[in-house]
């Protein structure tokens, strides 16, 4: 059996070393049209960044050390040019030489990966513009960048590798601007989790655009000029295009195969293309999401990897394991925060016209007694009925594990009680007797049971002049920072204040994280009110929100001024 696998980065190069361990005898070819294979790709921005100093560390396997260890034909600066389906052959051109040759498959299995958006815009070719997707990219970029020394960076676009290129930017001495079209930063998450990450960039010192559009870049003396819709320049010495990627599909289409919805290959449930032949893996397929069931498409390392394994084992075995799709785990470091997202988000939910509940909730990393212990928010979607659609975790210590957590019981289509009876391993240092994971889940149940009711950070402007809103926090965190027309009520004082609180009144309570407000909520609604409400995710993620919202209109104000 002859196999060819096009492209070897994660989905290429798992794909190819799977297949030797099930069949020893197959010849296994790869074509890489880029000059290196299995390669750290998440890993690039901290190299630039000089978190990771030696450059040999974000290769995994080079193509001597490939063949080597799995016998397998690897055949870099080579691209494949076409597919013969007829005659089950490829049509390959060596980069480095010109030659072109065809080589004959048994299987074919496809891994082109993606490749980022570069729009139409004025002076985009001009030096100093960059975008990162592989080694040389970030060669060119680290090089660049050690030229200049210092100076003014501006990253265009606001996603994981656009955040993570800005805070390695920074940290090796730029002054950095994030320029974002959208209302927010990380597209997967709800604007809450956004508005709390972008607090913490703007307190680095970064400067971050939101609503901002690029039109246009000039060079000048100093080095680059960005042009914005708002006829804004802003001076660069080294521009980063982290605007998005999509699947290259060209192969693919150029060949007849199906290509779907979300524009990525189509492959069935074995991962299989139209032509029974041909698998695909990596960026550039696409599968029904299990949650929402639309075609989607995915950018993720991990997906990849797993992707290659399933269609190994389909080529070899016969089409016996299926792929379930992927419920787009991601996580990121930003600065000293960690934010990530699994699931299906809130705004995406409501535009799927699904059904869904949110809950935020804010607890410590580990036992408040014990040092160091530091807050994480966790944001759950799920049904009217339970099921995890979706979950949101941005903190510090620990976030990582939790948003694990919370993907798994997303992915077996598991229930909010499986978070509230979630066994986990306790001592102090590490969690609390019920951790922020048991916490979500016990609001949400809280929720689904009546016994919670929630209002949201952008409801408050619904509440009228003969509604009550009230600060259950303590006297001295009021004076520190309250919401606007609030009263003030501490939770301990409020059954002696019971007299003074008119039961048909609509009753907004709310304390610094949602949980005093829960224990004032429940002693009014045991004591004959019926119309009170608890502010989910608390004061705190009302403020960061807030303190977004006055950004905005601040702008919109010197903008309708100018």
């Amino acid at each position: 059996m002859k196999y060819i696998i096009v492209g070897a980065v994660a989905g290429g190069a798992s794909t190819a070393a799977r297949l030797r361990r099930l069949d020893e005898q197959a010849k296994i070819i790869i074509f890489e049209k880029g000059e290196y294979i299995s390669y750290a790709n998440c890993g690039l921005p901290y190299y630039i960044g000089d978190v990771i100093k030696e450059r040999y560390k974000l290769f995994v396997q080079t193509a001597a050390s490939f063949n080597k260890r799995f016998h397998i034909d690897v055949r870099v600066m080579t691209e494949v040019t076409g597919i013969n389906t007829a005659n089950k052959t490829v049509t390959a051109k060596n980069l480095v030489t010109g030659e072109v040759y065809e080589e004959h498959y048994d299987k074919l299995v496809l891994s082109p990966g993606a490749e980022p958006l570069r729009p139409p815009l004025p002076g985009i070719a001009l030096e100093g513009i960059f975008t990162l997707r592989n080694v040389t990219d970030t060669d060119r970029i680290k090089a660049y960048v050690e030229k200049k020394g210092s100076g003014k960076a501006v990253v265009i676009g606001g996603g994981f590798i656009g955040l993570e290129m800005a805070e390695n930017l920074h940290r090796v001495g730029l002054e950095v601007t994030i320029i974002e079209m959208g209302a927010q930063i990380l597209a997967p998450v709800d604007y809450p989790i956004a508005a709390m990450v972008q607090q913490h960039i703007r307190s680095k010192g970064v400067k971050l655009l939101l609503n901002t559009a690029v039109t246009g870049f000039t060079s000048s003396e100093r080095g680059l000029n960005v042009s914005l819709k708002t006829d804004e320049q802003i001076e660069a010495d080294i521009v980063i295009l982290s605007i998005g990627v999509r699947p290259d599909t060209r192969l693919a289409a150029s060949a007849g195969l199906r290509t779907g919805s979300a524009r990525g290959i189509h492959v069935n449930e074995y991962l299989q293309t139209s032509d029974p032949d041909i698998y695909a893996v990596g960026d550039a397929i696409e599968f029904e999401n299990p949650i929402i069931h639309q075609q989607m498409v995915t950018y993720l390392a991990g997906p990849a990897n797993k992707q290659g394994r399933i269609c190994a084992n389909n080529l070899v075995l016969g089409n016996l394991q299926k792929y379930g799709g992927s419920i787009n785990t991601a996580i990121v470091k930003v600065f000293d925060m960690t934010v990530g997202a699994t699931g299906v988000a809130a705004k995406h939910l409501d535009t799927a016209g699904i059904k869904h509940i949110v809950s935020t909730t804010r607890s410590g990393s580990h036992a408040g007694y014990y040092p160091d212990a530091q807050q994480m928010t966790i944001q759950i979607t799920f049904s009217p009925e339970g099921r995890l659609l979706g979950a949101q975790v941005a903190g510090y210590d620990g976030a990582d594990k939790r948003l694990d957590i919370l993907a798994s019981v997303v992915k077996r289509n598991g229930n909010i009680y499986e978070l509230a009876e979630f066994e986990h391993a306790y001592a102090p240092p590490y969690s609390s007797a019920k951790d922020p994971v048991n916490m979500a889940g016990f609001v949400a149940e809280n929720i689904l049971h009546k016994r919670l009711n929630v209002f949201y950070w952008n409801e408050l402007a619904e509440i009228g002049p003969n509604d009550l809103l009230i600060d259950v926090r303590s006297k001295e965190e009021y004076r520190d920072g309250k919401i606007r027309d609030a009263v003030n009520i501490p939770v301990d004082e409020i059954r002696g204040k019971l007299d003074e609180l008119p039961k048909e009144k609509n009753i907004y309570i709310y304390c610094e994280a949602g949980l005093r407000g829960y224990l004032a909520q429940r002693i009014l609604q045991q004591s004959g009110y019926s119309h009170v409400r608890n502010l989910s995710g608390g004061y705190n993620l009302w403020k960061n929100c807030d303190a977004e919202q006055q950004l905005i209109q601040t702008k919109n104000l010197q903008t309708a001024t100018i």
